[in-house]
Order: structure tokens, then C-alpha cells, then sequence
């Protein structure tokens, strides 16, 4: 067997019915050169809405899995609660100064850091830690100790 259950499974918020549905959708993980390719395959990728010379702003692409994305979207909005970084990161995102997200944005955002956070896990075959999380750039954003 591969083992990745075993190391999703160590992540604060992931339960085995997503863990379940995560490798089910996407297959081998390790196929994938970057968690970049990932969102990307599941339409999490941004495009400008544009027509002629007036740019609207971005949104997803919305081409890639309807269903990964719905389970990644889910699986935000229980990591927001169960996962004390993620919910700061969700907190942030929410209320910074500059350019706030919208609540549905700010989760979309979350499901993108749970593809990267996923994609590590398991590149690197090593438990769950939470101060990996957020970056130094971020807990420096969000006030926390570098």
C-alpha cells in the first residue's frame, strides 16, 4: 500500500471520509510535479474576466474537478475550525487591510494551502507538523513569532 492515509489522517481536520475522497479523486499524488499542477487540475487556477478593453478581476477557472474542488471547499470549511493555523490564516485573509476576502474566498484560498499542505506530506513522507504551516513570511503577516 502507499501509506498516504496513514500520514492525511495526522492532519488536524481530516477525517477518512475526505481522506478517502482526496485519493479517490486525484489518484497517486506523487504524479504531480508541484501542488500547483493539483489545483490547477482541480480549476482552482485564476483567469481575468476580460472582454475588449474592460478587465472585470479574476475568479477560479472552474475547469478542472467539480467534485475535488467540492470536497476541497468542504474540507476548508472543517480545517477552519479544527485547525488553529488555518483558522488564523482564514482570519487574516478576512480582515487585513489590504484587499479582504470575501468569506467563500478566503475558504478557496484555505483549499489551495490544503492542496499544499497535502502534496508536502506526502512528498516528504513526514507527519503533520503544525509550525510548518504558515511560512515565516505569513506569521510575520499575521504577528505570530518567526
Amino acid at each position: 500500500m502507499t501509506g498516504y492515509a496513514d500520514l492525511l489522517l495526522g492532519i488536524d481536520g481530516v477525517g477518512v471520509v475526505s481522506t478517502a475522497s482526496f485519493l479517490g479523486e486525484v489518484g497517486d499524488p506523487m504524479r504531480f510535479d508541484s501542488p500547483r499542477q493539483i489545483s490547477r487540475f482541480a480549476g482552482y487556477n485564476l483567469v481575468e474576466n476580460s472582454s475588449g478593453q474592460s478587465k472585470s478581476g479574476t475568479s477560479i477557472s472552474k475547469r478542472g474537478r467539480k467534485q475535488l474542488r467540492a470536497l476541497l471547499y468542504r474540507m476548508a470549511m472543517v480545517m477552519v475550525s479544527k485547525n488553529s493555523e488555518l483558522k488564523q490564516l482564514y482570519q487574516h485573509l478576512k480582515t487585513r487591510r489590504d484587499n479582504p476576502l470575501k468569506g467563500k474566498q478566503a475558504l478557496v484560498v484555505i483549499s489551495k494551502k490544503i492542496i499544499t499542505i497535502i502534496y508536502r506530506i506526502l512528498k516528504t513522507r513526514k507527519a503533520y507538523e503544525s509550525a510548518l504551516v504558515l511560512g515565516t513570511v505569513r506569521k510575520q503577516q499575521l504577528g505570530l513569532a518567526a
